[in-house]
């Protein structure tokens, strides 16, 4: 996870850059971009004077939910639907029947939000592009290919035309995401539950590719990963609704290639938050 600027604001206000800065990854804004072939056309150093460092997601995970007093958070609940009760009160229901109500509901709950549906008609709609995920395991000492050599992103893209491209962040653990310009229906035709013949489908897409950047797939370990990217549509806003709003993937859920779906999510957070401390008898009706 790159956490640009709008992640470290966040973060800073909740008084955690220093904690984030300690799990910062040392030469995780290097970048290479290499062609199918291999050849390197872009290379440049970590100098460890970018904005935009490179940490674990998990860690950072941790750190906001170690901030927390405890049982902040409770685990185990899926929200299956939430319903308006009138005077800027709502009502969310729970796969295990269980419900609660609220005089703030913060839709924070993804791509499929069940909380949207109380403000906006807007759904997700499948991009053209979709992801598979590799996972490489001790990447530094088991899987030494040549585009996994030095601790740098490594970029491998296709005439446009083709729209294939692979993308590896090598770490202890690495993994290495395929990007192809497909059908909404594509990944169905690849069964990913045999590992062997989810490889082959994959890399049927990268024929006449360097052998180095096809093993990034093929000595992939345990089961690929697909996932289609969804999208909502540019500008989605909505009309104030008392008592009820929206952050991060539920708000504006967009492609990851700007790498900004999280840090924006925390920015979403740490706003609301601010505005809701400087103005905690804020009238729930318009």
């Amino acid at each position: 996870m790159a956490s640009g600027r709008n992640g470290q604001l966040a973060l800073r206000a909740a008084g955690l850059l220093g904690g984030f800065r300690a799990l910062v990854l040392p030469g995780g804004e290097a970048s290479r971009v290499l062609d199918k072939h291999a050849v390197v056309h872009w290379d440049v150093a970590d100098e460890a004077e970018g904005g935009r460092p490179e940490v674990d997601r998990g860690q950072v995970r941790d750190l906001l939910l170690d901030s927390l007093p405890e049982d902040t958070v409770h685990w185990g609940r899926k929200a299956t639907g939430a319903r308006p009760l009138g005077a800027g009160r709502h009502e969310v229901t729970f796969a295990d029947g269980t419900a609660v109500t609220t005089d703030l509901l913060v839709g924070a709950d993804g791509a499929w939000s069940r909380v949207r549906s109380l403000l906006s008609d807007a759904r997700p709609v499948y991009s053209g592009i979709s992801f598979v995920e590799a996972d490489l395991r001790d990447a530094d000492t088991r899987h030494r290919t040549r585009p996994l050599s030095s601790a740098t992103e490594c970029c491998s893209r296709s005439p446009r035309a083709r729209g294939s491209s692979l993308t590896a962040r090598p770490t202890e653990a690495c993994t290495c995401t395929t990007a192809l310009t497909a059908a909404e229906d594509w990944l169905d035709t690849i069964d990913f539950a045999d590992a062997n013949r989810s490889k082959a489908g994959v890399l049927t897409r990268f024929d006449g590719w360097d052998a180095s950047l096809k093993t990034l797939v093929a000595n992939a370990d345990g089961r690929l990963t697909p996932r289609e990217i969804n999208v909502l549509p540019v500008g989605h806003r909505w009309n104030r609704v008392p008592g009820v709003t929206l952050l991060g993937d539920a708000a504006h859920l967009m492609s990851p290639f700007a790498g900004e779906g999280a840090n924006l999510a925390m920015l979403d957070g740490a706003e609301l938050g601010q505005v809701l401390a400087a103005h905690p008898n804020t009238p729930k009706k318009p």
